[in-house]
């Protein structure tokens, strides 16, 4: 039986995964130890994996292994492991395309976040939709997006922060964020490592600061985010799409426990 997918519980929702699938078994490797880690914390897990990048730099940039492929594989680890899974969309069909795999959450990225074609087709497969807020937006803004979602008969709706662009090559995270958006009626969902991206690098390829991770974590949770996003790998440095900003995975499970200690800390005060 699969999970279902919970902003409610005593505990933040976790959403995690590698940027994008690169294969079979590292997805599963990732699956495996995150599941074991929402077992042993009791923290509700949501799998995250793109099977499809389209927003790349360069025209050289990984995209991808194939729609199809990379869907399976998400399918499997849903089957395999009884957790929702999350994945972005990019284009309208591509809605029904990703439900189709039985994807428990369609993701729109930040900068189509005003795509009024792409959240209704989302809107309309019944799935959760994740609207990343564009880095160009006030939180009070992301509203107009996720009443596109509900206009079309879907309010399942969960909004996430992602830093606001701060001059050509720099990403801040604005805390009132999660406030304001909960003060809303959503979920706030506070995407922790491309908050952290270095984006307009001359090389085209984004840049990041992985060692402010736990940071922006930590102030996450103080704030009270309903839901932490991180992408994490096995090995960033040899990932093929946003390296520069992943959590290592080995790295994760002490982080989980400081964060839920600030939980506690914060709900019991």
């Amino acid at each position: 039986m699969i999970r279902e997918i919970t902003f409610k519980a005593p505990v933040f929702t976790l959403i995690a995964g590698p940027c994008v699938v690169e294969g079979r078994n590292m997805a599963r490797v990732v699956a495996q130890e995150l599941c074991a880690l929402s077992e042993k914390y009791g923290i509700p897990l949501v799998f995250k994996a793109s099977f499809r990048k389209a927003n790349r730099s360069r025209y050289d940039s990984f995209t991808g292994i194939g729609d199809r492929e990379a869907l399976e594989i998400l399918a499997g680890v849903r089957e395999d492991f009884g957790v929702p899974v999350v994945t972005d969309i990019h284009l309208p069909e591509e809605a029904a395309l990703a439900a189709s795999y039985g994807i428990d959450m369609l993701q729109i990225p930040a900068f189509l976040c005003r795509q009024t074609d792409l959240i209704e087709a989302a809107a309309r497969t019944g799935k959760w939709i994740n609207i990343k807020k564009g880095q160009f937006l006030s939180p009070a803004a992301m509203r107009f997006a996720a009443e596109k979602a509900i206009h079309s008969g879907n309010s399942k709706v969960a909004i996430t922060e992602r830093g606001t662009q701060f001059g050509y090559s720099d990403l801040v995270v604005d805390f009132r964020s999660i406030p304001v958006i909960q003060s809303m009626g959503y979920p706030a969902v506070l995407d922790v490592t491309h908050s952290l991206q270095v984006p307009n690098q001359a090389s085209g390829v984004t840049g990041g600061h992985p060692e402010m991770i736990s940071v922006i974590a930590r102030a996450g949770v103080a704030a009270g985010a309903d839901a932490l996003f991180m992408e994490t790998h096995p090995d960033p440095a040899s990932a093929l799409s946003d390296g520069a900003n992943m959590l290592r995975l080995s790295l994760l499970e002490p982080l989980l426990r400081q964060l839920l200690s600030i939980r506690k800390a914060v709900r019991d005060f």
